[in-house]
């Protein structure tokens, strides 16, 4: 390690230690480990909420924020996982194998120190993976160019498609819808208007904050609403304390190697483009399973080895996955996807100038993952039990307050109307896609790489001309991307045996699943014949991009009209769409409920929305907030209004005294202050 780089190591503990950014490092914890034991809502929907309030901070804070946020919120999934045998995101199903037996059996207690231990081992690991990558790839940035990056971007959204489960084509689709979403706006290159419908909102493109909240946090919310969820009815937090949690320490301790192991397997594939942490805790457990001595007759019924796999792998993938984002601006999964966002949004550029002039900021980002480990492991020993009771709020007290924070969270995007639009549709949008089993990430992932694919095609094609198809480095990444499109099919291929119809297709039906891709291929057919009018340098990227996806949607689309079954028909009488096995999202948790109550509450909720716009619209958002929060938990819960009255009360003065007299958010005028001018002078109204 050269001189340059110790400097630069040192300047980066001098960052993070500063009393301010420790401060706000440990505020992204506690945030993390607070959503991060409510089910549905952390994680990815975590961090787009986060991102708007990093505007006004200098990158090395803002970064710690995020960071502080993202490697704790695995920490704390294992708690409803582990006590409540409610495994609260994808990333903790594992765990929930082996850690609610243990928690019937009155080991709760040993296996959330297990769980805590590990996860603080295994990011402190990714940390180390990070700080010691990061040196020695600098010297390979000297010989990566414009169709290096290129190639290296079309290569993770090649990964990001295939794990979209045994339905690919899925993926794909909505990996090159996110890349069209991309190009909205202005061109670069000419200037000419793309897919703008004459609106001045979308001529400086769609903002990813209102995109991502309404993809990835509205979906989750609107399933709890629905479900009418509170906790799993099994739900003994008493049982938490018992066990011992030093027991699951020293469990961490006698099973070094194994924590090692699947440290080191989070941390290598958590570099991989698209290996989401639900993939790789299910790899990091069947590992153990296979070579864990006695593993396959313990593993399932409450063996701590399999508590101590899931975790410290889980934990271990968020310093390998910032490799690729930081070095080659490559996000390797969708939180990385919003991480790279949030690089763009304070000036940063992946690439050389994170490992020169900015090594110091990168660095800071060892530092922030390896202290949110140590600060997040310990409070969750600390505070575990209390933890565990946050779990069991009804869903009428965690809506409310998600909810107005998502719609203040999406204004920050450009503070337009045009925001909460946004926001609603992309919304809609992100529930279709949940229940049609279309994974979501690849649509995000392709909105954040598609300006960069459009830029380094550019930029490749006008410095190289076509030489730069014959790189090693791109020749190499083409055909990985290539083979890793193609796996699926060859086999398909290798199952049809010669048949003319793959195995399970016979002829054409119609069934409820094949509504989306039909709306979809629709809807890129208008978007490309708008596309044709265009210059010829501002149309080529969306014509190559906008061709894939009606390739991709309708070989979709034709998949669901000639599958031979029919599809099952749900208790309520509406069709179900059946499962995609492993499409990298999260599993829906209202299985339980007919296809006509999932509508009809899921219509409510959008209703709610929209009627918390049409209050803001006449009277102002702070007036707004009060009311929406009441009439929700009255008319949901029905909640009694010595609950009702604080929360408004509280919900009210905590965004009046932050966003409006602390950050002086600019709220858009009102119909009442219109009518009433004098009441310009109330806030927000």
């Amino acid at each position: 390690m050269d001189a340059h780089v110790l400097d630069a190591v040192g300047q980066a503990f001098l960052l993070v230690s500063d009393p301010h950014r420790l401060l706000i490092l440990f505020a992204g914890v506690c945030m993390g480990l607070a959503l991060g034991i409510l089910p549905g809502i952390g994680g990815v929907a975590g961090t787009a909420l986060l991102l708007p309030f990093t505007y006004n901070m200098d990158p090395p804070t803002a970064m710690a924020m995020l960071l502080g946020f993202a490697a704790t919120t695995t920490t704390a999934d294992p708690i409803s996982a582990i006590v409540l045998g409610a495994p609260g995101h994808a990333a903790s199903a594992a765990t929930a194998l082996d850690g609610y037996p243990m928690t019937q059996r009155g080991e709760g207690g040993r296996a959330l120190g297990a769980s805590y231990m590990s996860a603080m081992i295994g990011g402190l690991f990714g940390a180390l993976v990070l700080g010691a990558m990061l040196p020695l790839v600098r010297p390979l940035m000297l010989h990566i160019g414009a169709p290096e990056l290129l190639s290296l971007a079309v290569f993770g959204l090649s990964m990001v498609a295939t794990l979209s489960g045994n339905t690919p084509l899925r993926g794909l689709t909505a990996a090159c819808f996110g890349m069209m979403l991309a190009m909205i706006g202005g061109d670069p290159q000419t200037g000419t208007l793309r897919w703008t419908l004459d609106s001045v909102y979308l001529m400086d493109g769609l903002p990813l904050v209102p995109l991502t909240l309404g993809i990835f946090a509205l979906p989750e919310l609107c399933d709890l609403m629905v479900g009418r969820s509170t906790i799993s009815r099994n739900a003994r937090p008493e049982r938490a304390r018992e066990g011992g949690l030093s027991h699951g320490v020293r469990d961490c301790f006698r099973n070094w190697f194994l924590v090692l192991r699947c440290s080191g397997i989070g941390a290598a594939l958590g570099a991989v483009p698209g290996i989401g942490a639900a993939v790789i805790d299910w790899i990091s457990y069947g590992h153990a399973l296979r070579t864990e001595k006695g593993a396959r007759d313990t593993f399932g019924r409450g063996d701590v080895r399999g508590v101590i796999a899931a975790e410290s792998a889980t934990n271990s993938r968020e310093g390998g996955a910032l490799i690729p984002t930081i070095v080659f601006g490559v996000p390797s999964s969708p939180g990385m996807a919003i991480l790279l966002g949030a690089f763009l949004m304070h000036g940063l550029v992946p690439g050389p100038d994170m490992l020169s002039k900015n090594l110091a900021i990168s660095y800071s980002m060892v530092w922030s993952i390896a202290v949110a480990n140590l600060l997040g492991s310990g409070l969750c020993f600390l505070l575990s039990g209390h933890f565990a009771r946050l779990a069991t709020l009804r869903h009428t007290l965690i809506l409310p307050v998600v909810l107005c924070l998502i719609f203040i969270g999406a204004f920050e995007g450009k503070r337009e109307w045009g925001d909460l639009y946004s926001l609603l549709a992309f919304g809609v949008l992100g529930w279709a896609f949940k229940h049609f089993k279309w994974p979501r990430p690849p649509l995000v992932l392709g909105f954040i790489l598609g300006s960069v694919l459009e830029r380094y095609m550019f930029i490749s094609i006008q410095r190289y001309e076509l030489a730069w198809l014959t790189r090693p480095v791109v020749v190499l990444m083409f055909a990985l991307s290539a083979l890793t499109l193609l796996r699926p099919l060859l086999a398909g291929i290798r199952q049809r045996g010669g048949r003319r119809l793959p195995a399970g297709f016979g002829r054409p039906r119609l069934s409820f699943p094949v509504l989306l891709p039909a709306v979809l291929l629709c809807l890129f057919a208008a978007m490309l014949a708008q596309a044709l009018t265009w210059n010829l340098y501002a149309r080529i990227i969306p014509l190559i991009v906008g061709a894939g996806a009606v390739v991709f949607c309708a070989a979709s689309l034709f998949t669901e009209l000639c599958k031979a079954t029919p599809a099952a028909r749900q208790p309520g009488g509406m069709p179900a769409v059946p499962a995609a096995a492993g499409h990298m999202d999260v599993a829906s948790s209202i299985a339980h409920l007919t296809g006509r109550q999932v509508l009809g509450r899921g219509a409510v909720f959008f209703l709610y929305l929209a009627g918390f716009m049409a209050s803001m619209w006449l009277i102002g958002l702070i007036p707004t907030v009060p009311v929406f929060v009441s009439v929700l938990m009255y008319v949901e819960g029905r909640e009694r209004w010595r609950v009702i009255a604080p929360m408004a009360a509280g919900m009210t003065l905590l965004i009046y005294g932050v966003f409006d007299q602390l950050l002086e958010v600019p709220w858009p005028p009102t119909v009442l202050g219109t009518w009433f001018p004098v009441l310009h002078a109330i806030p927000s109204a």
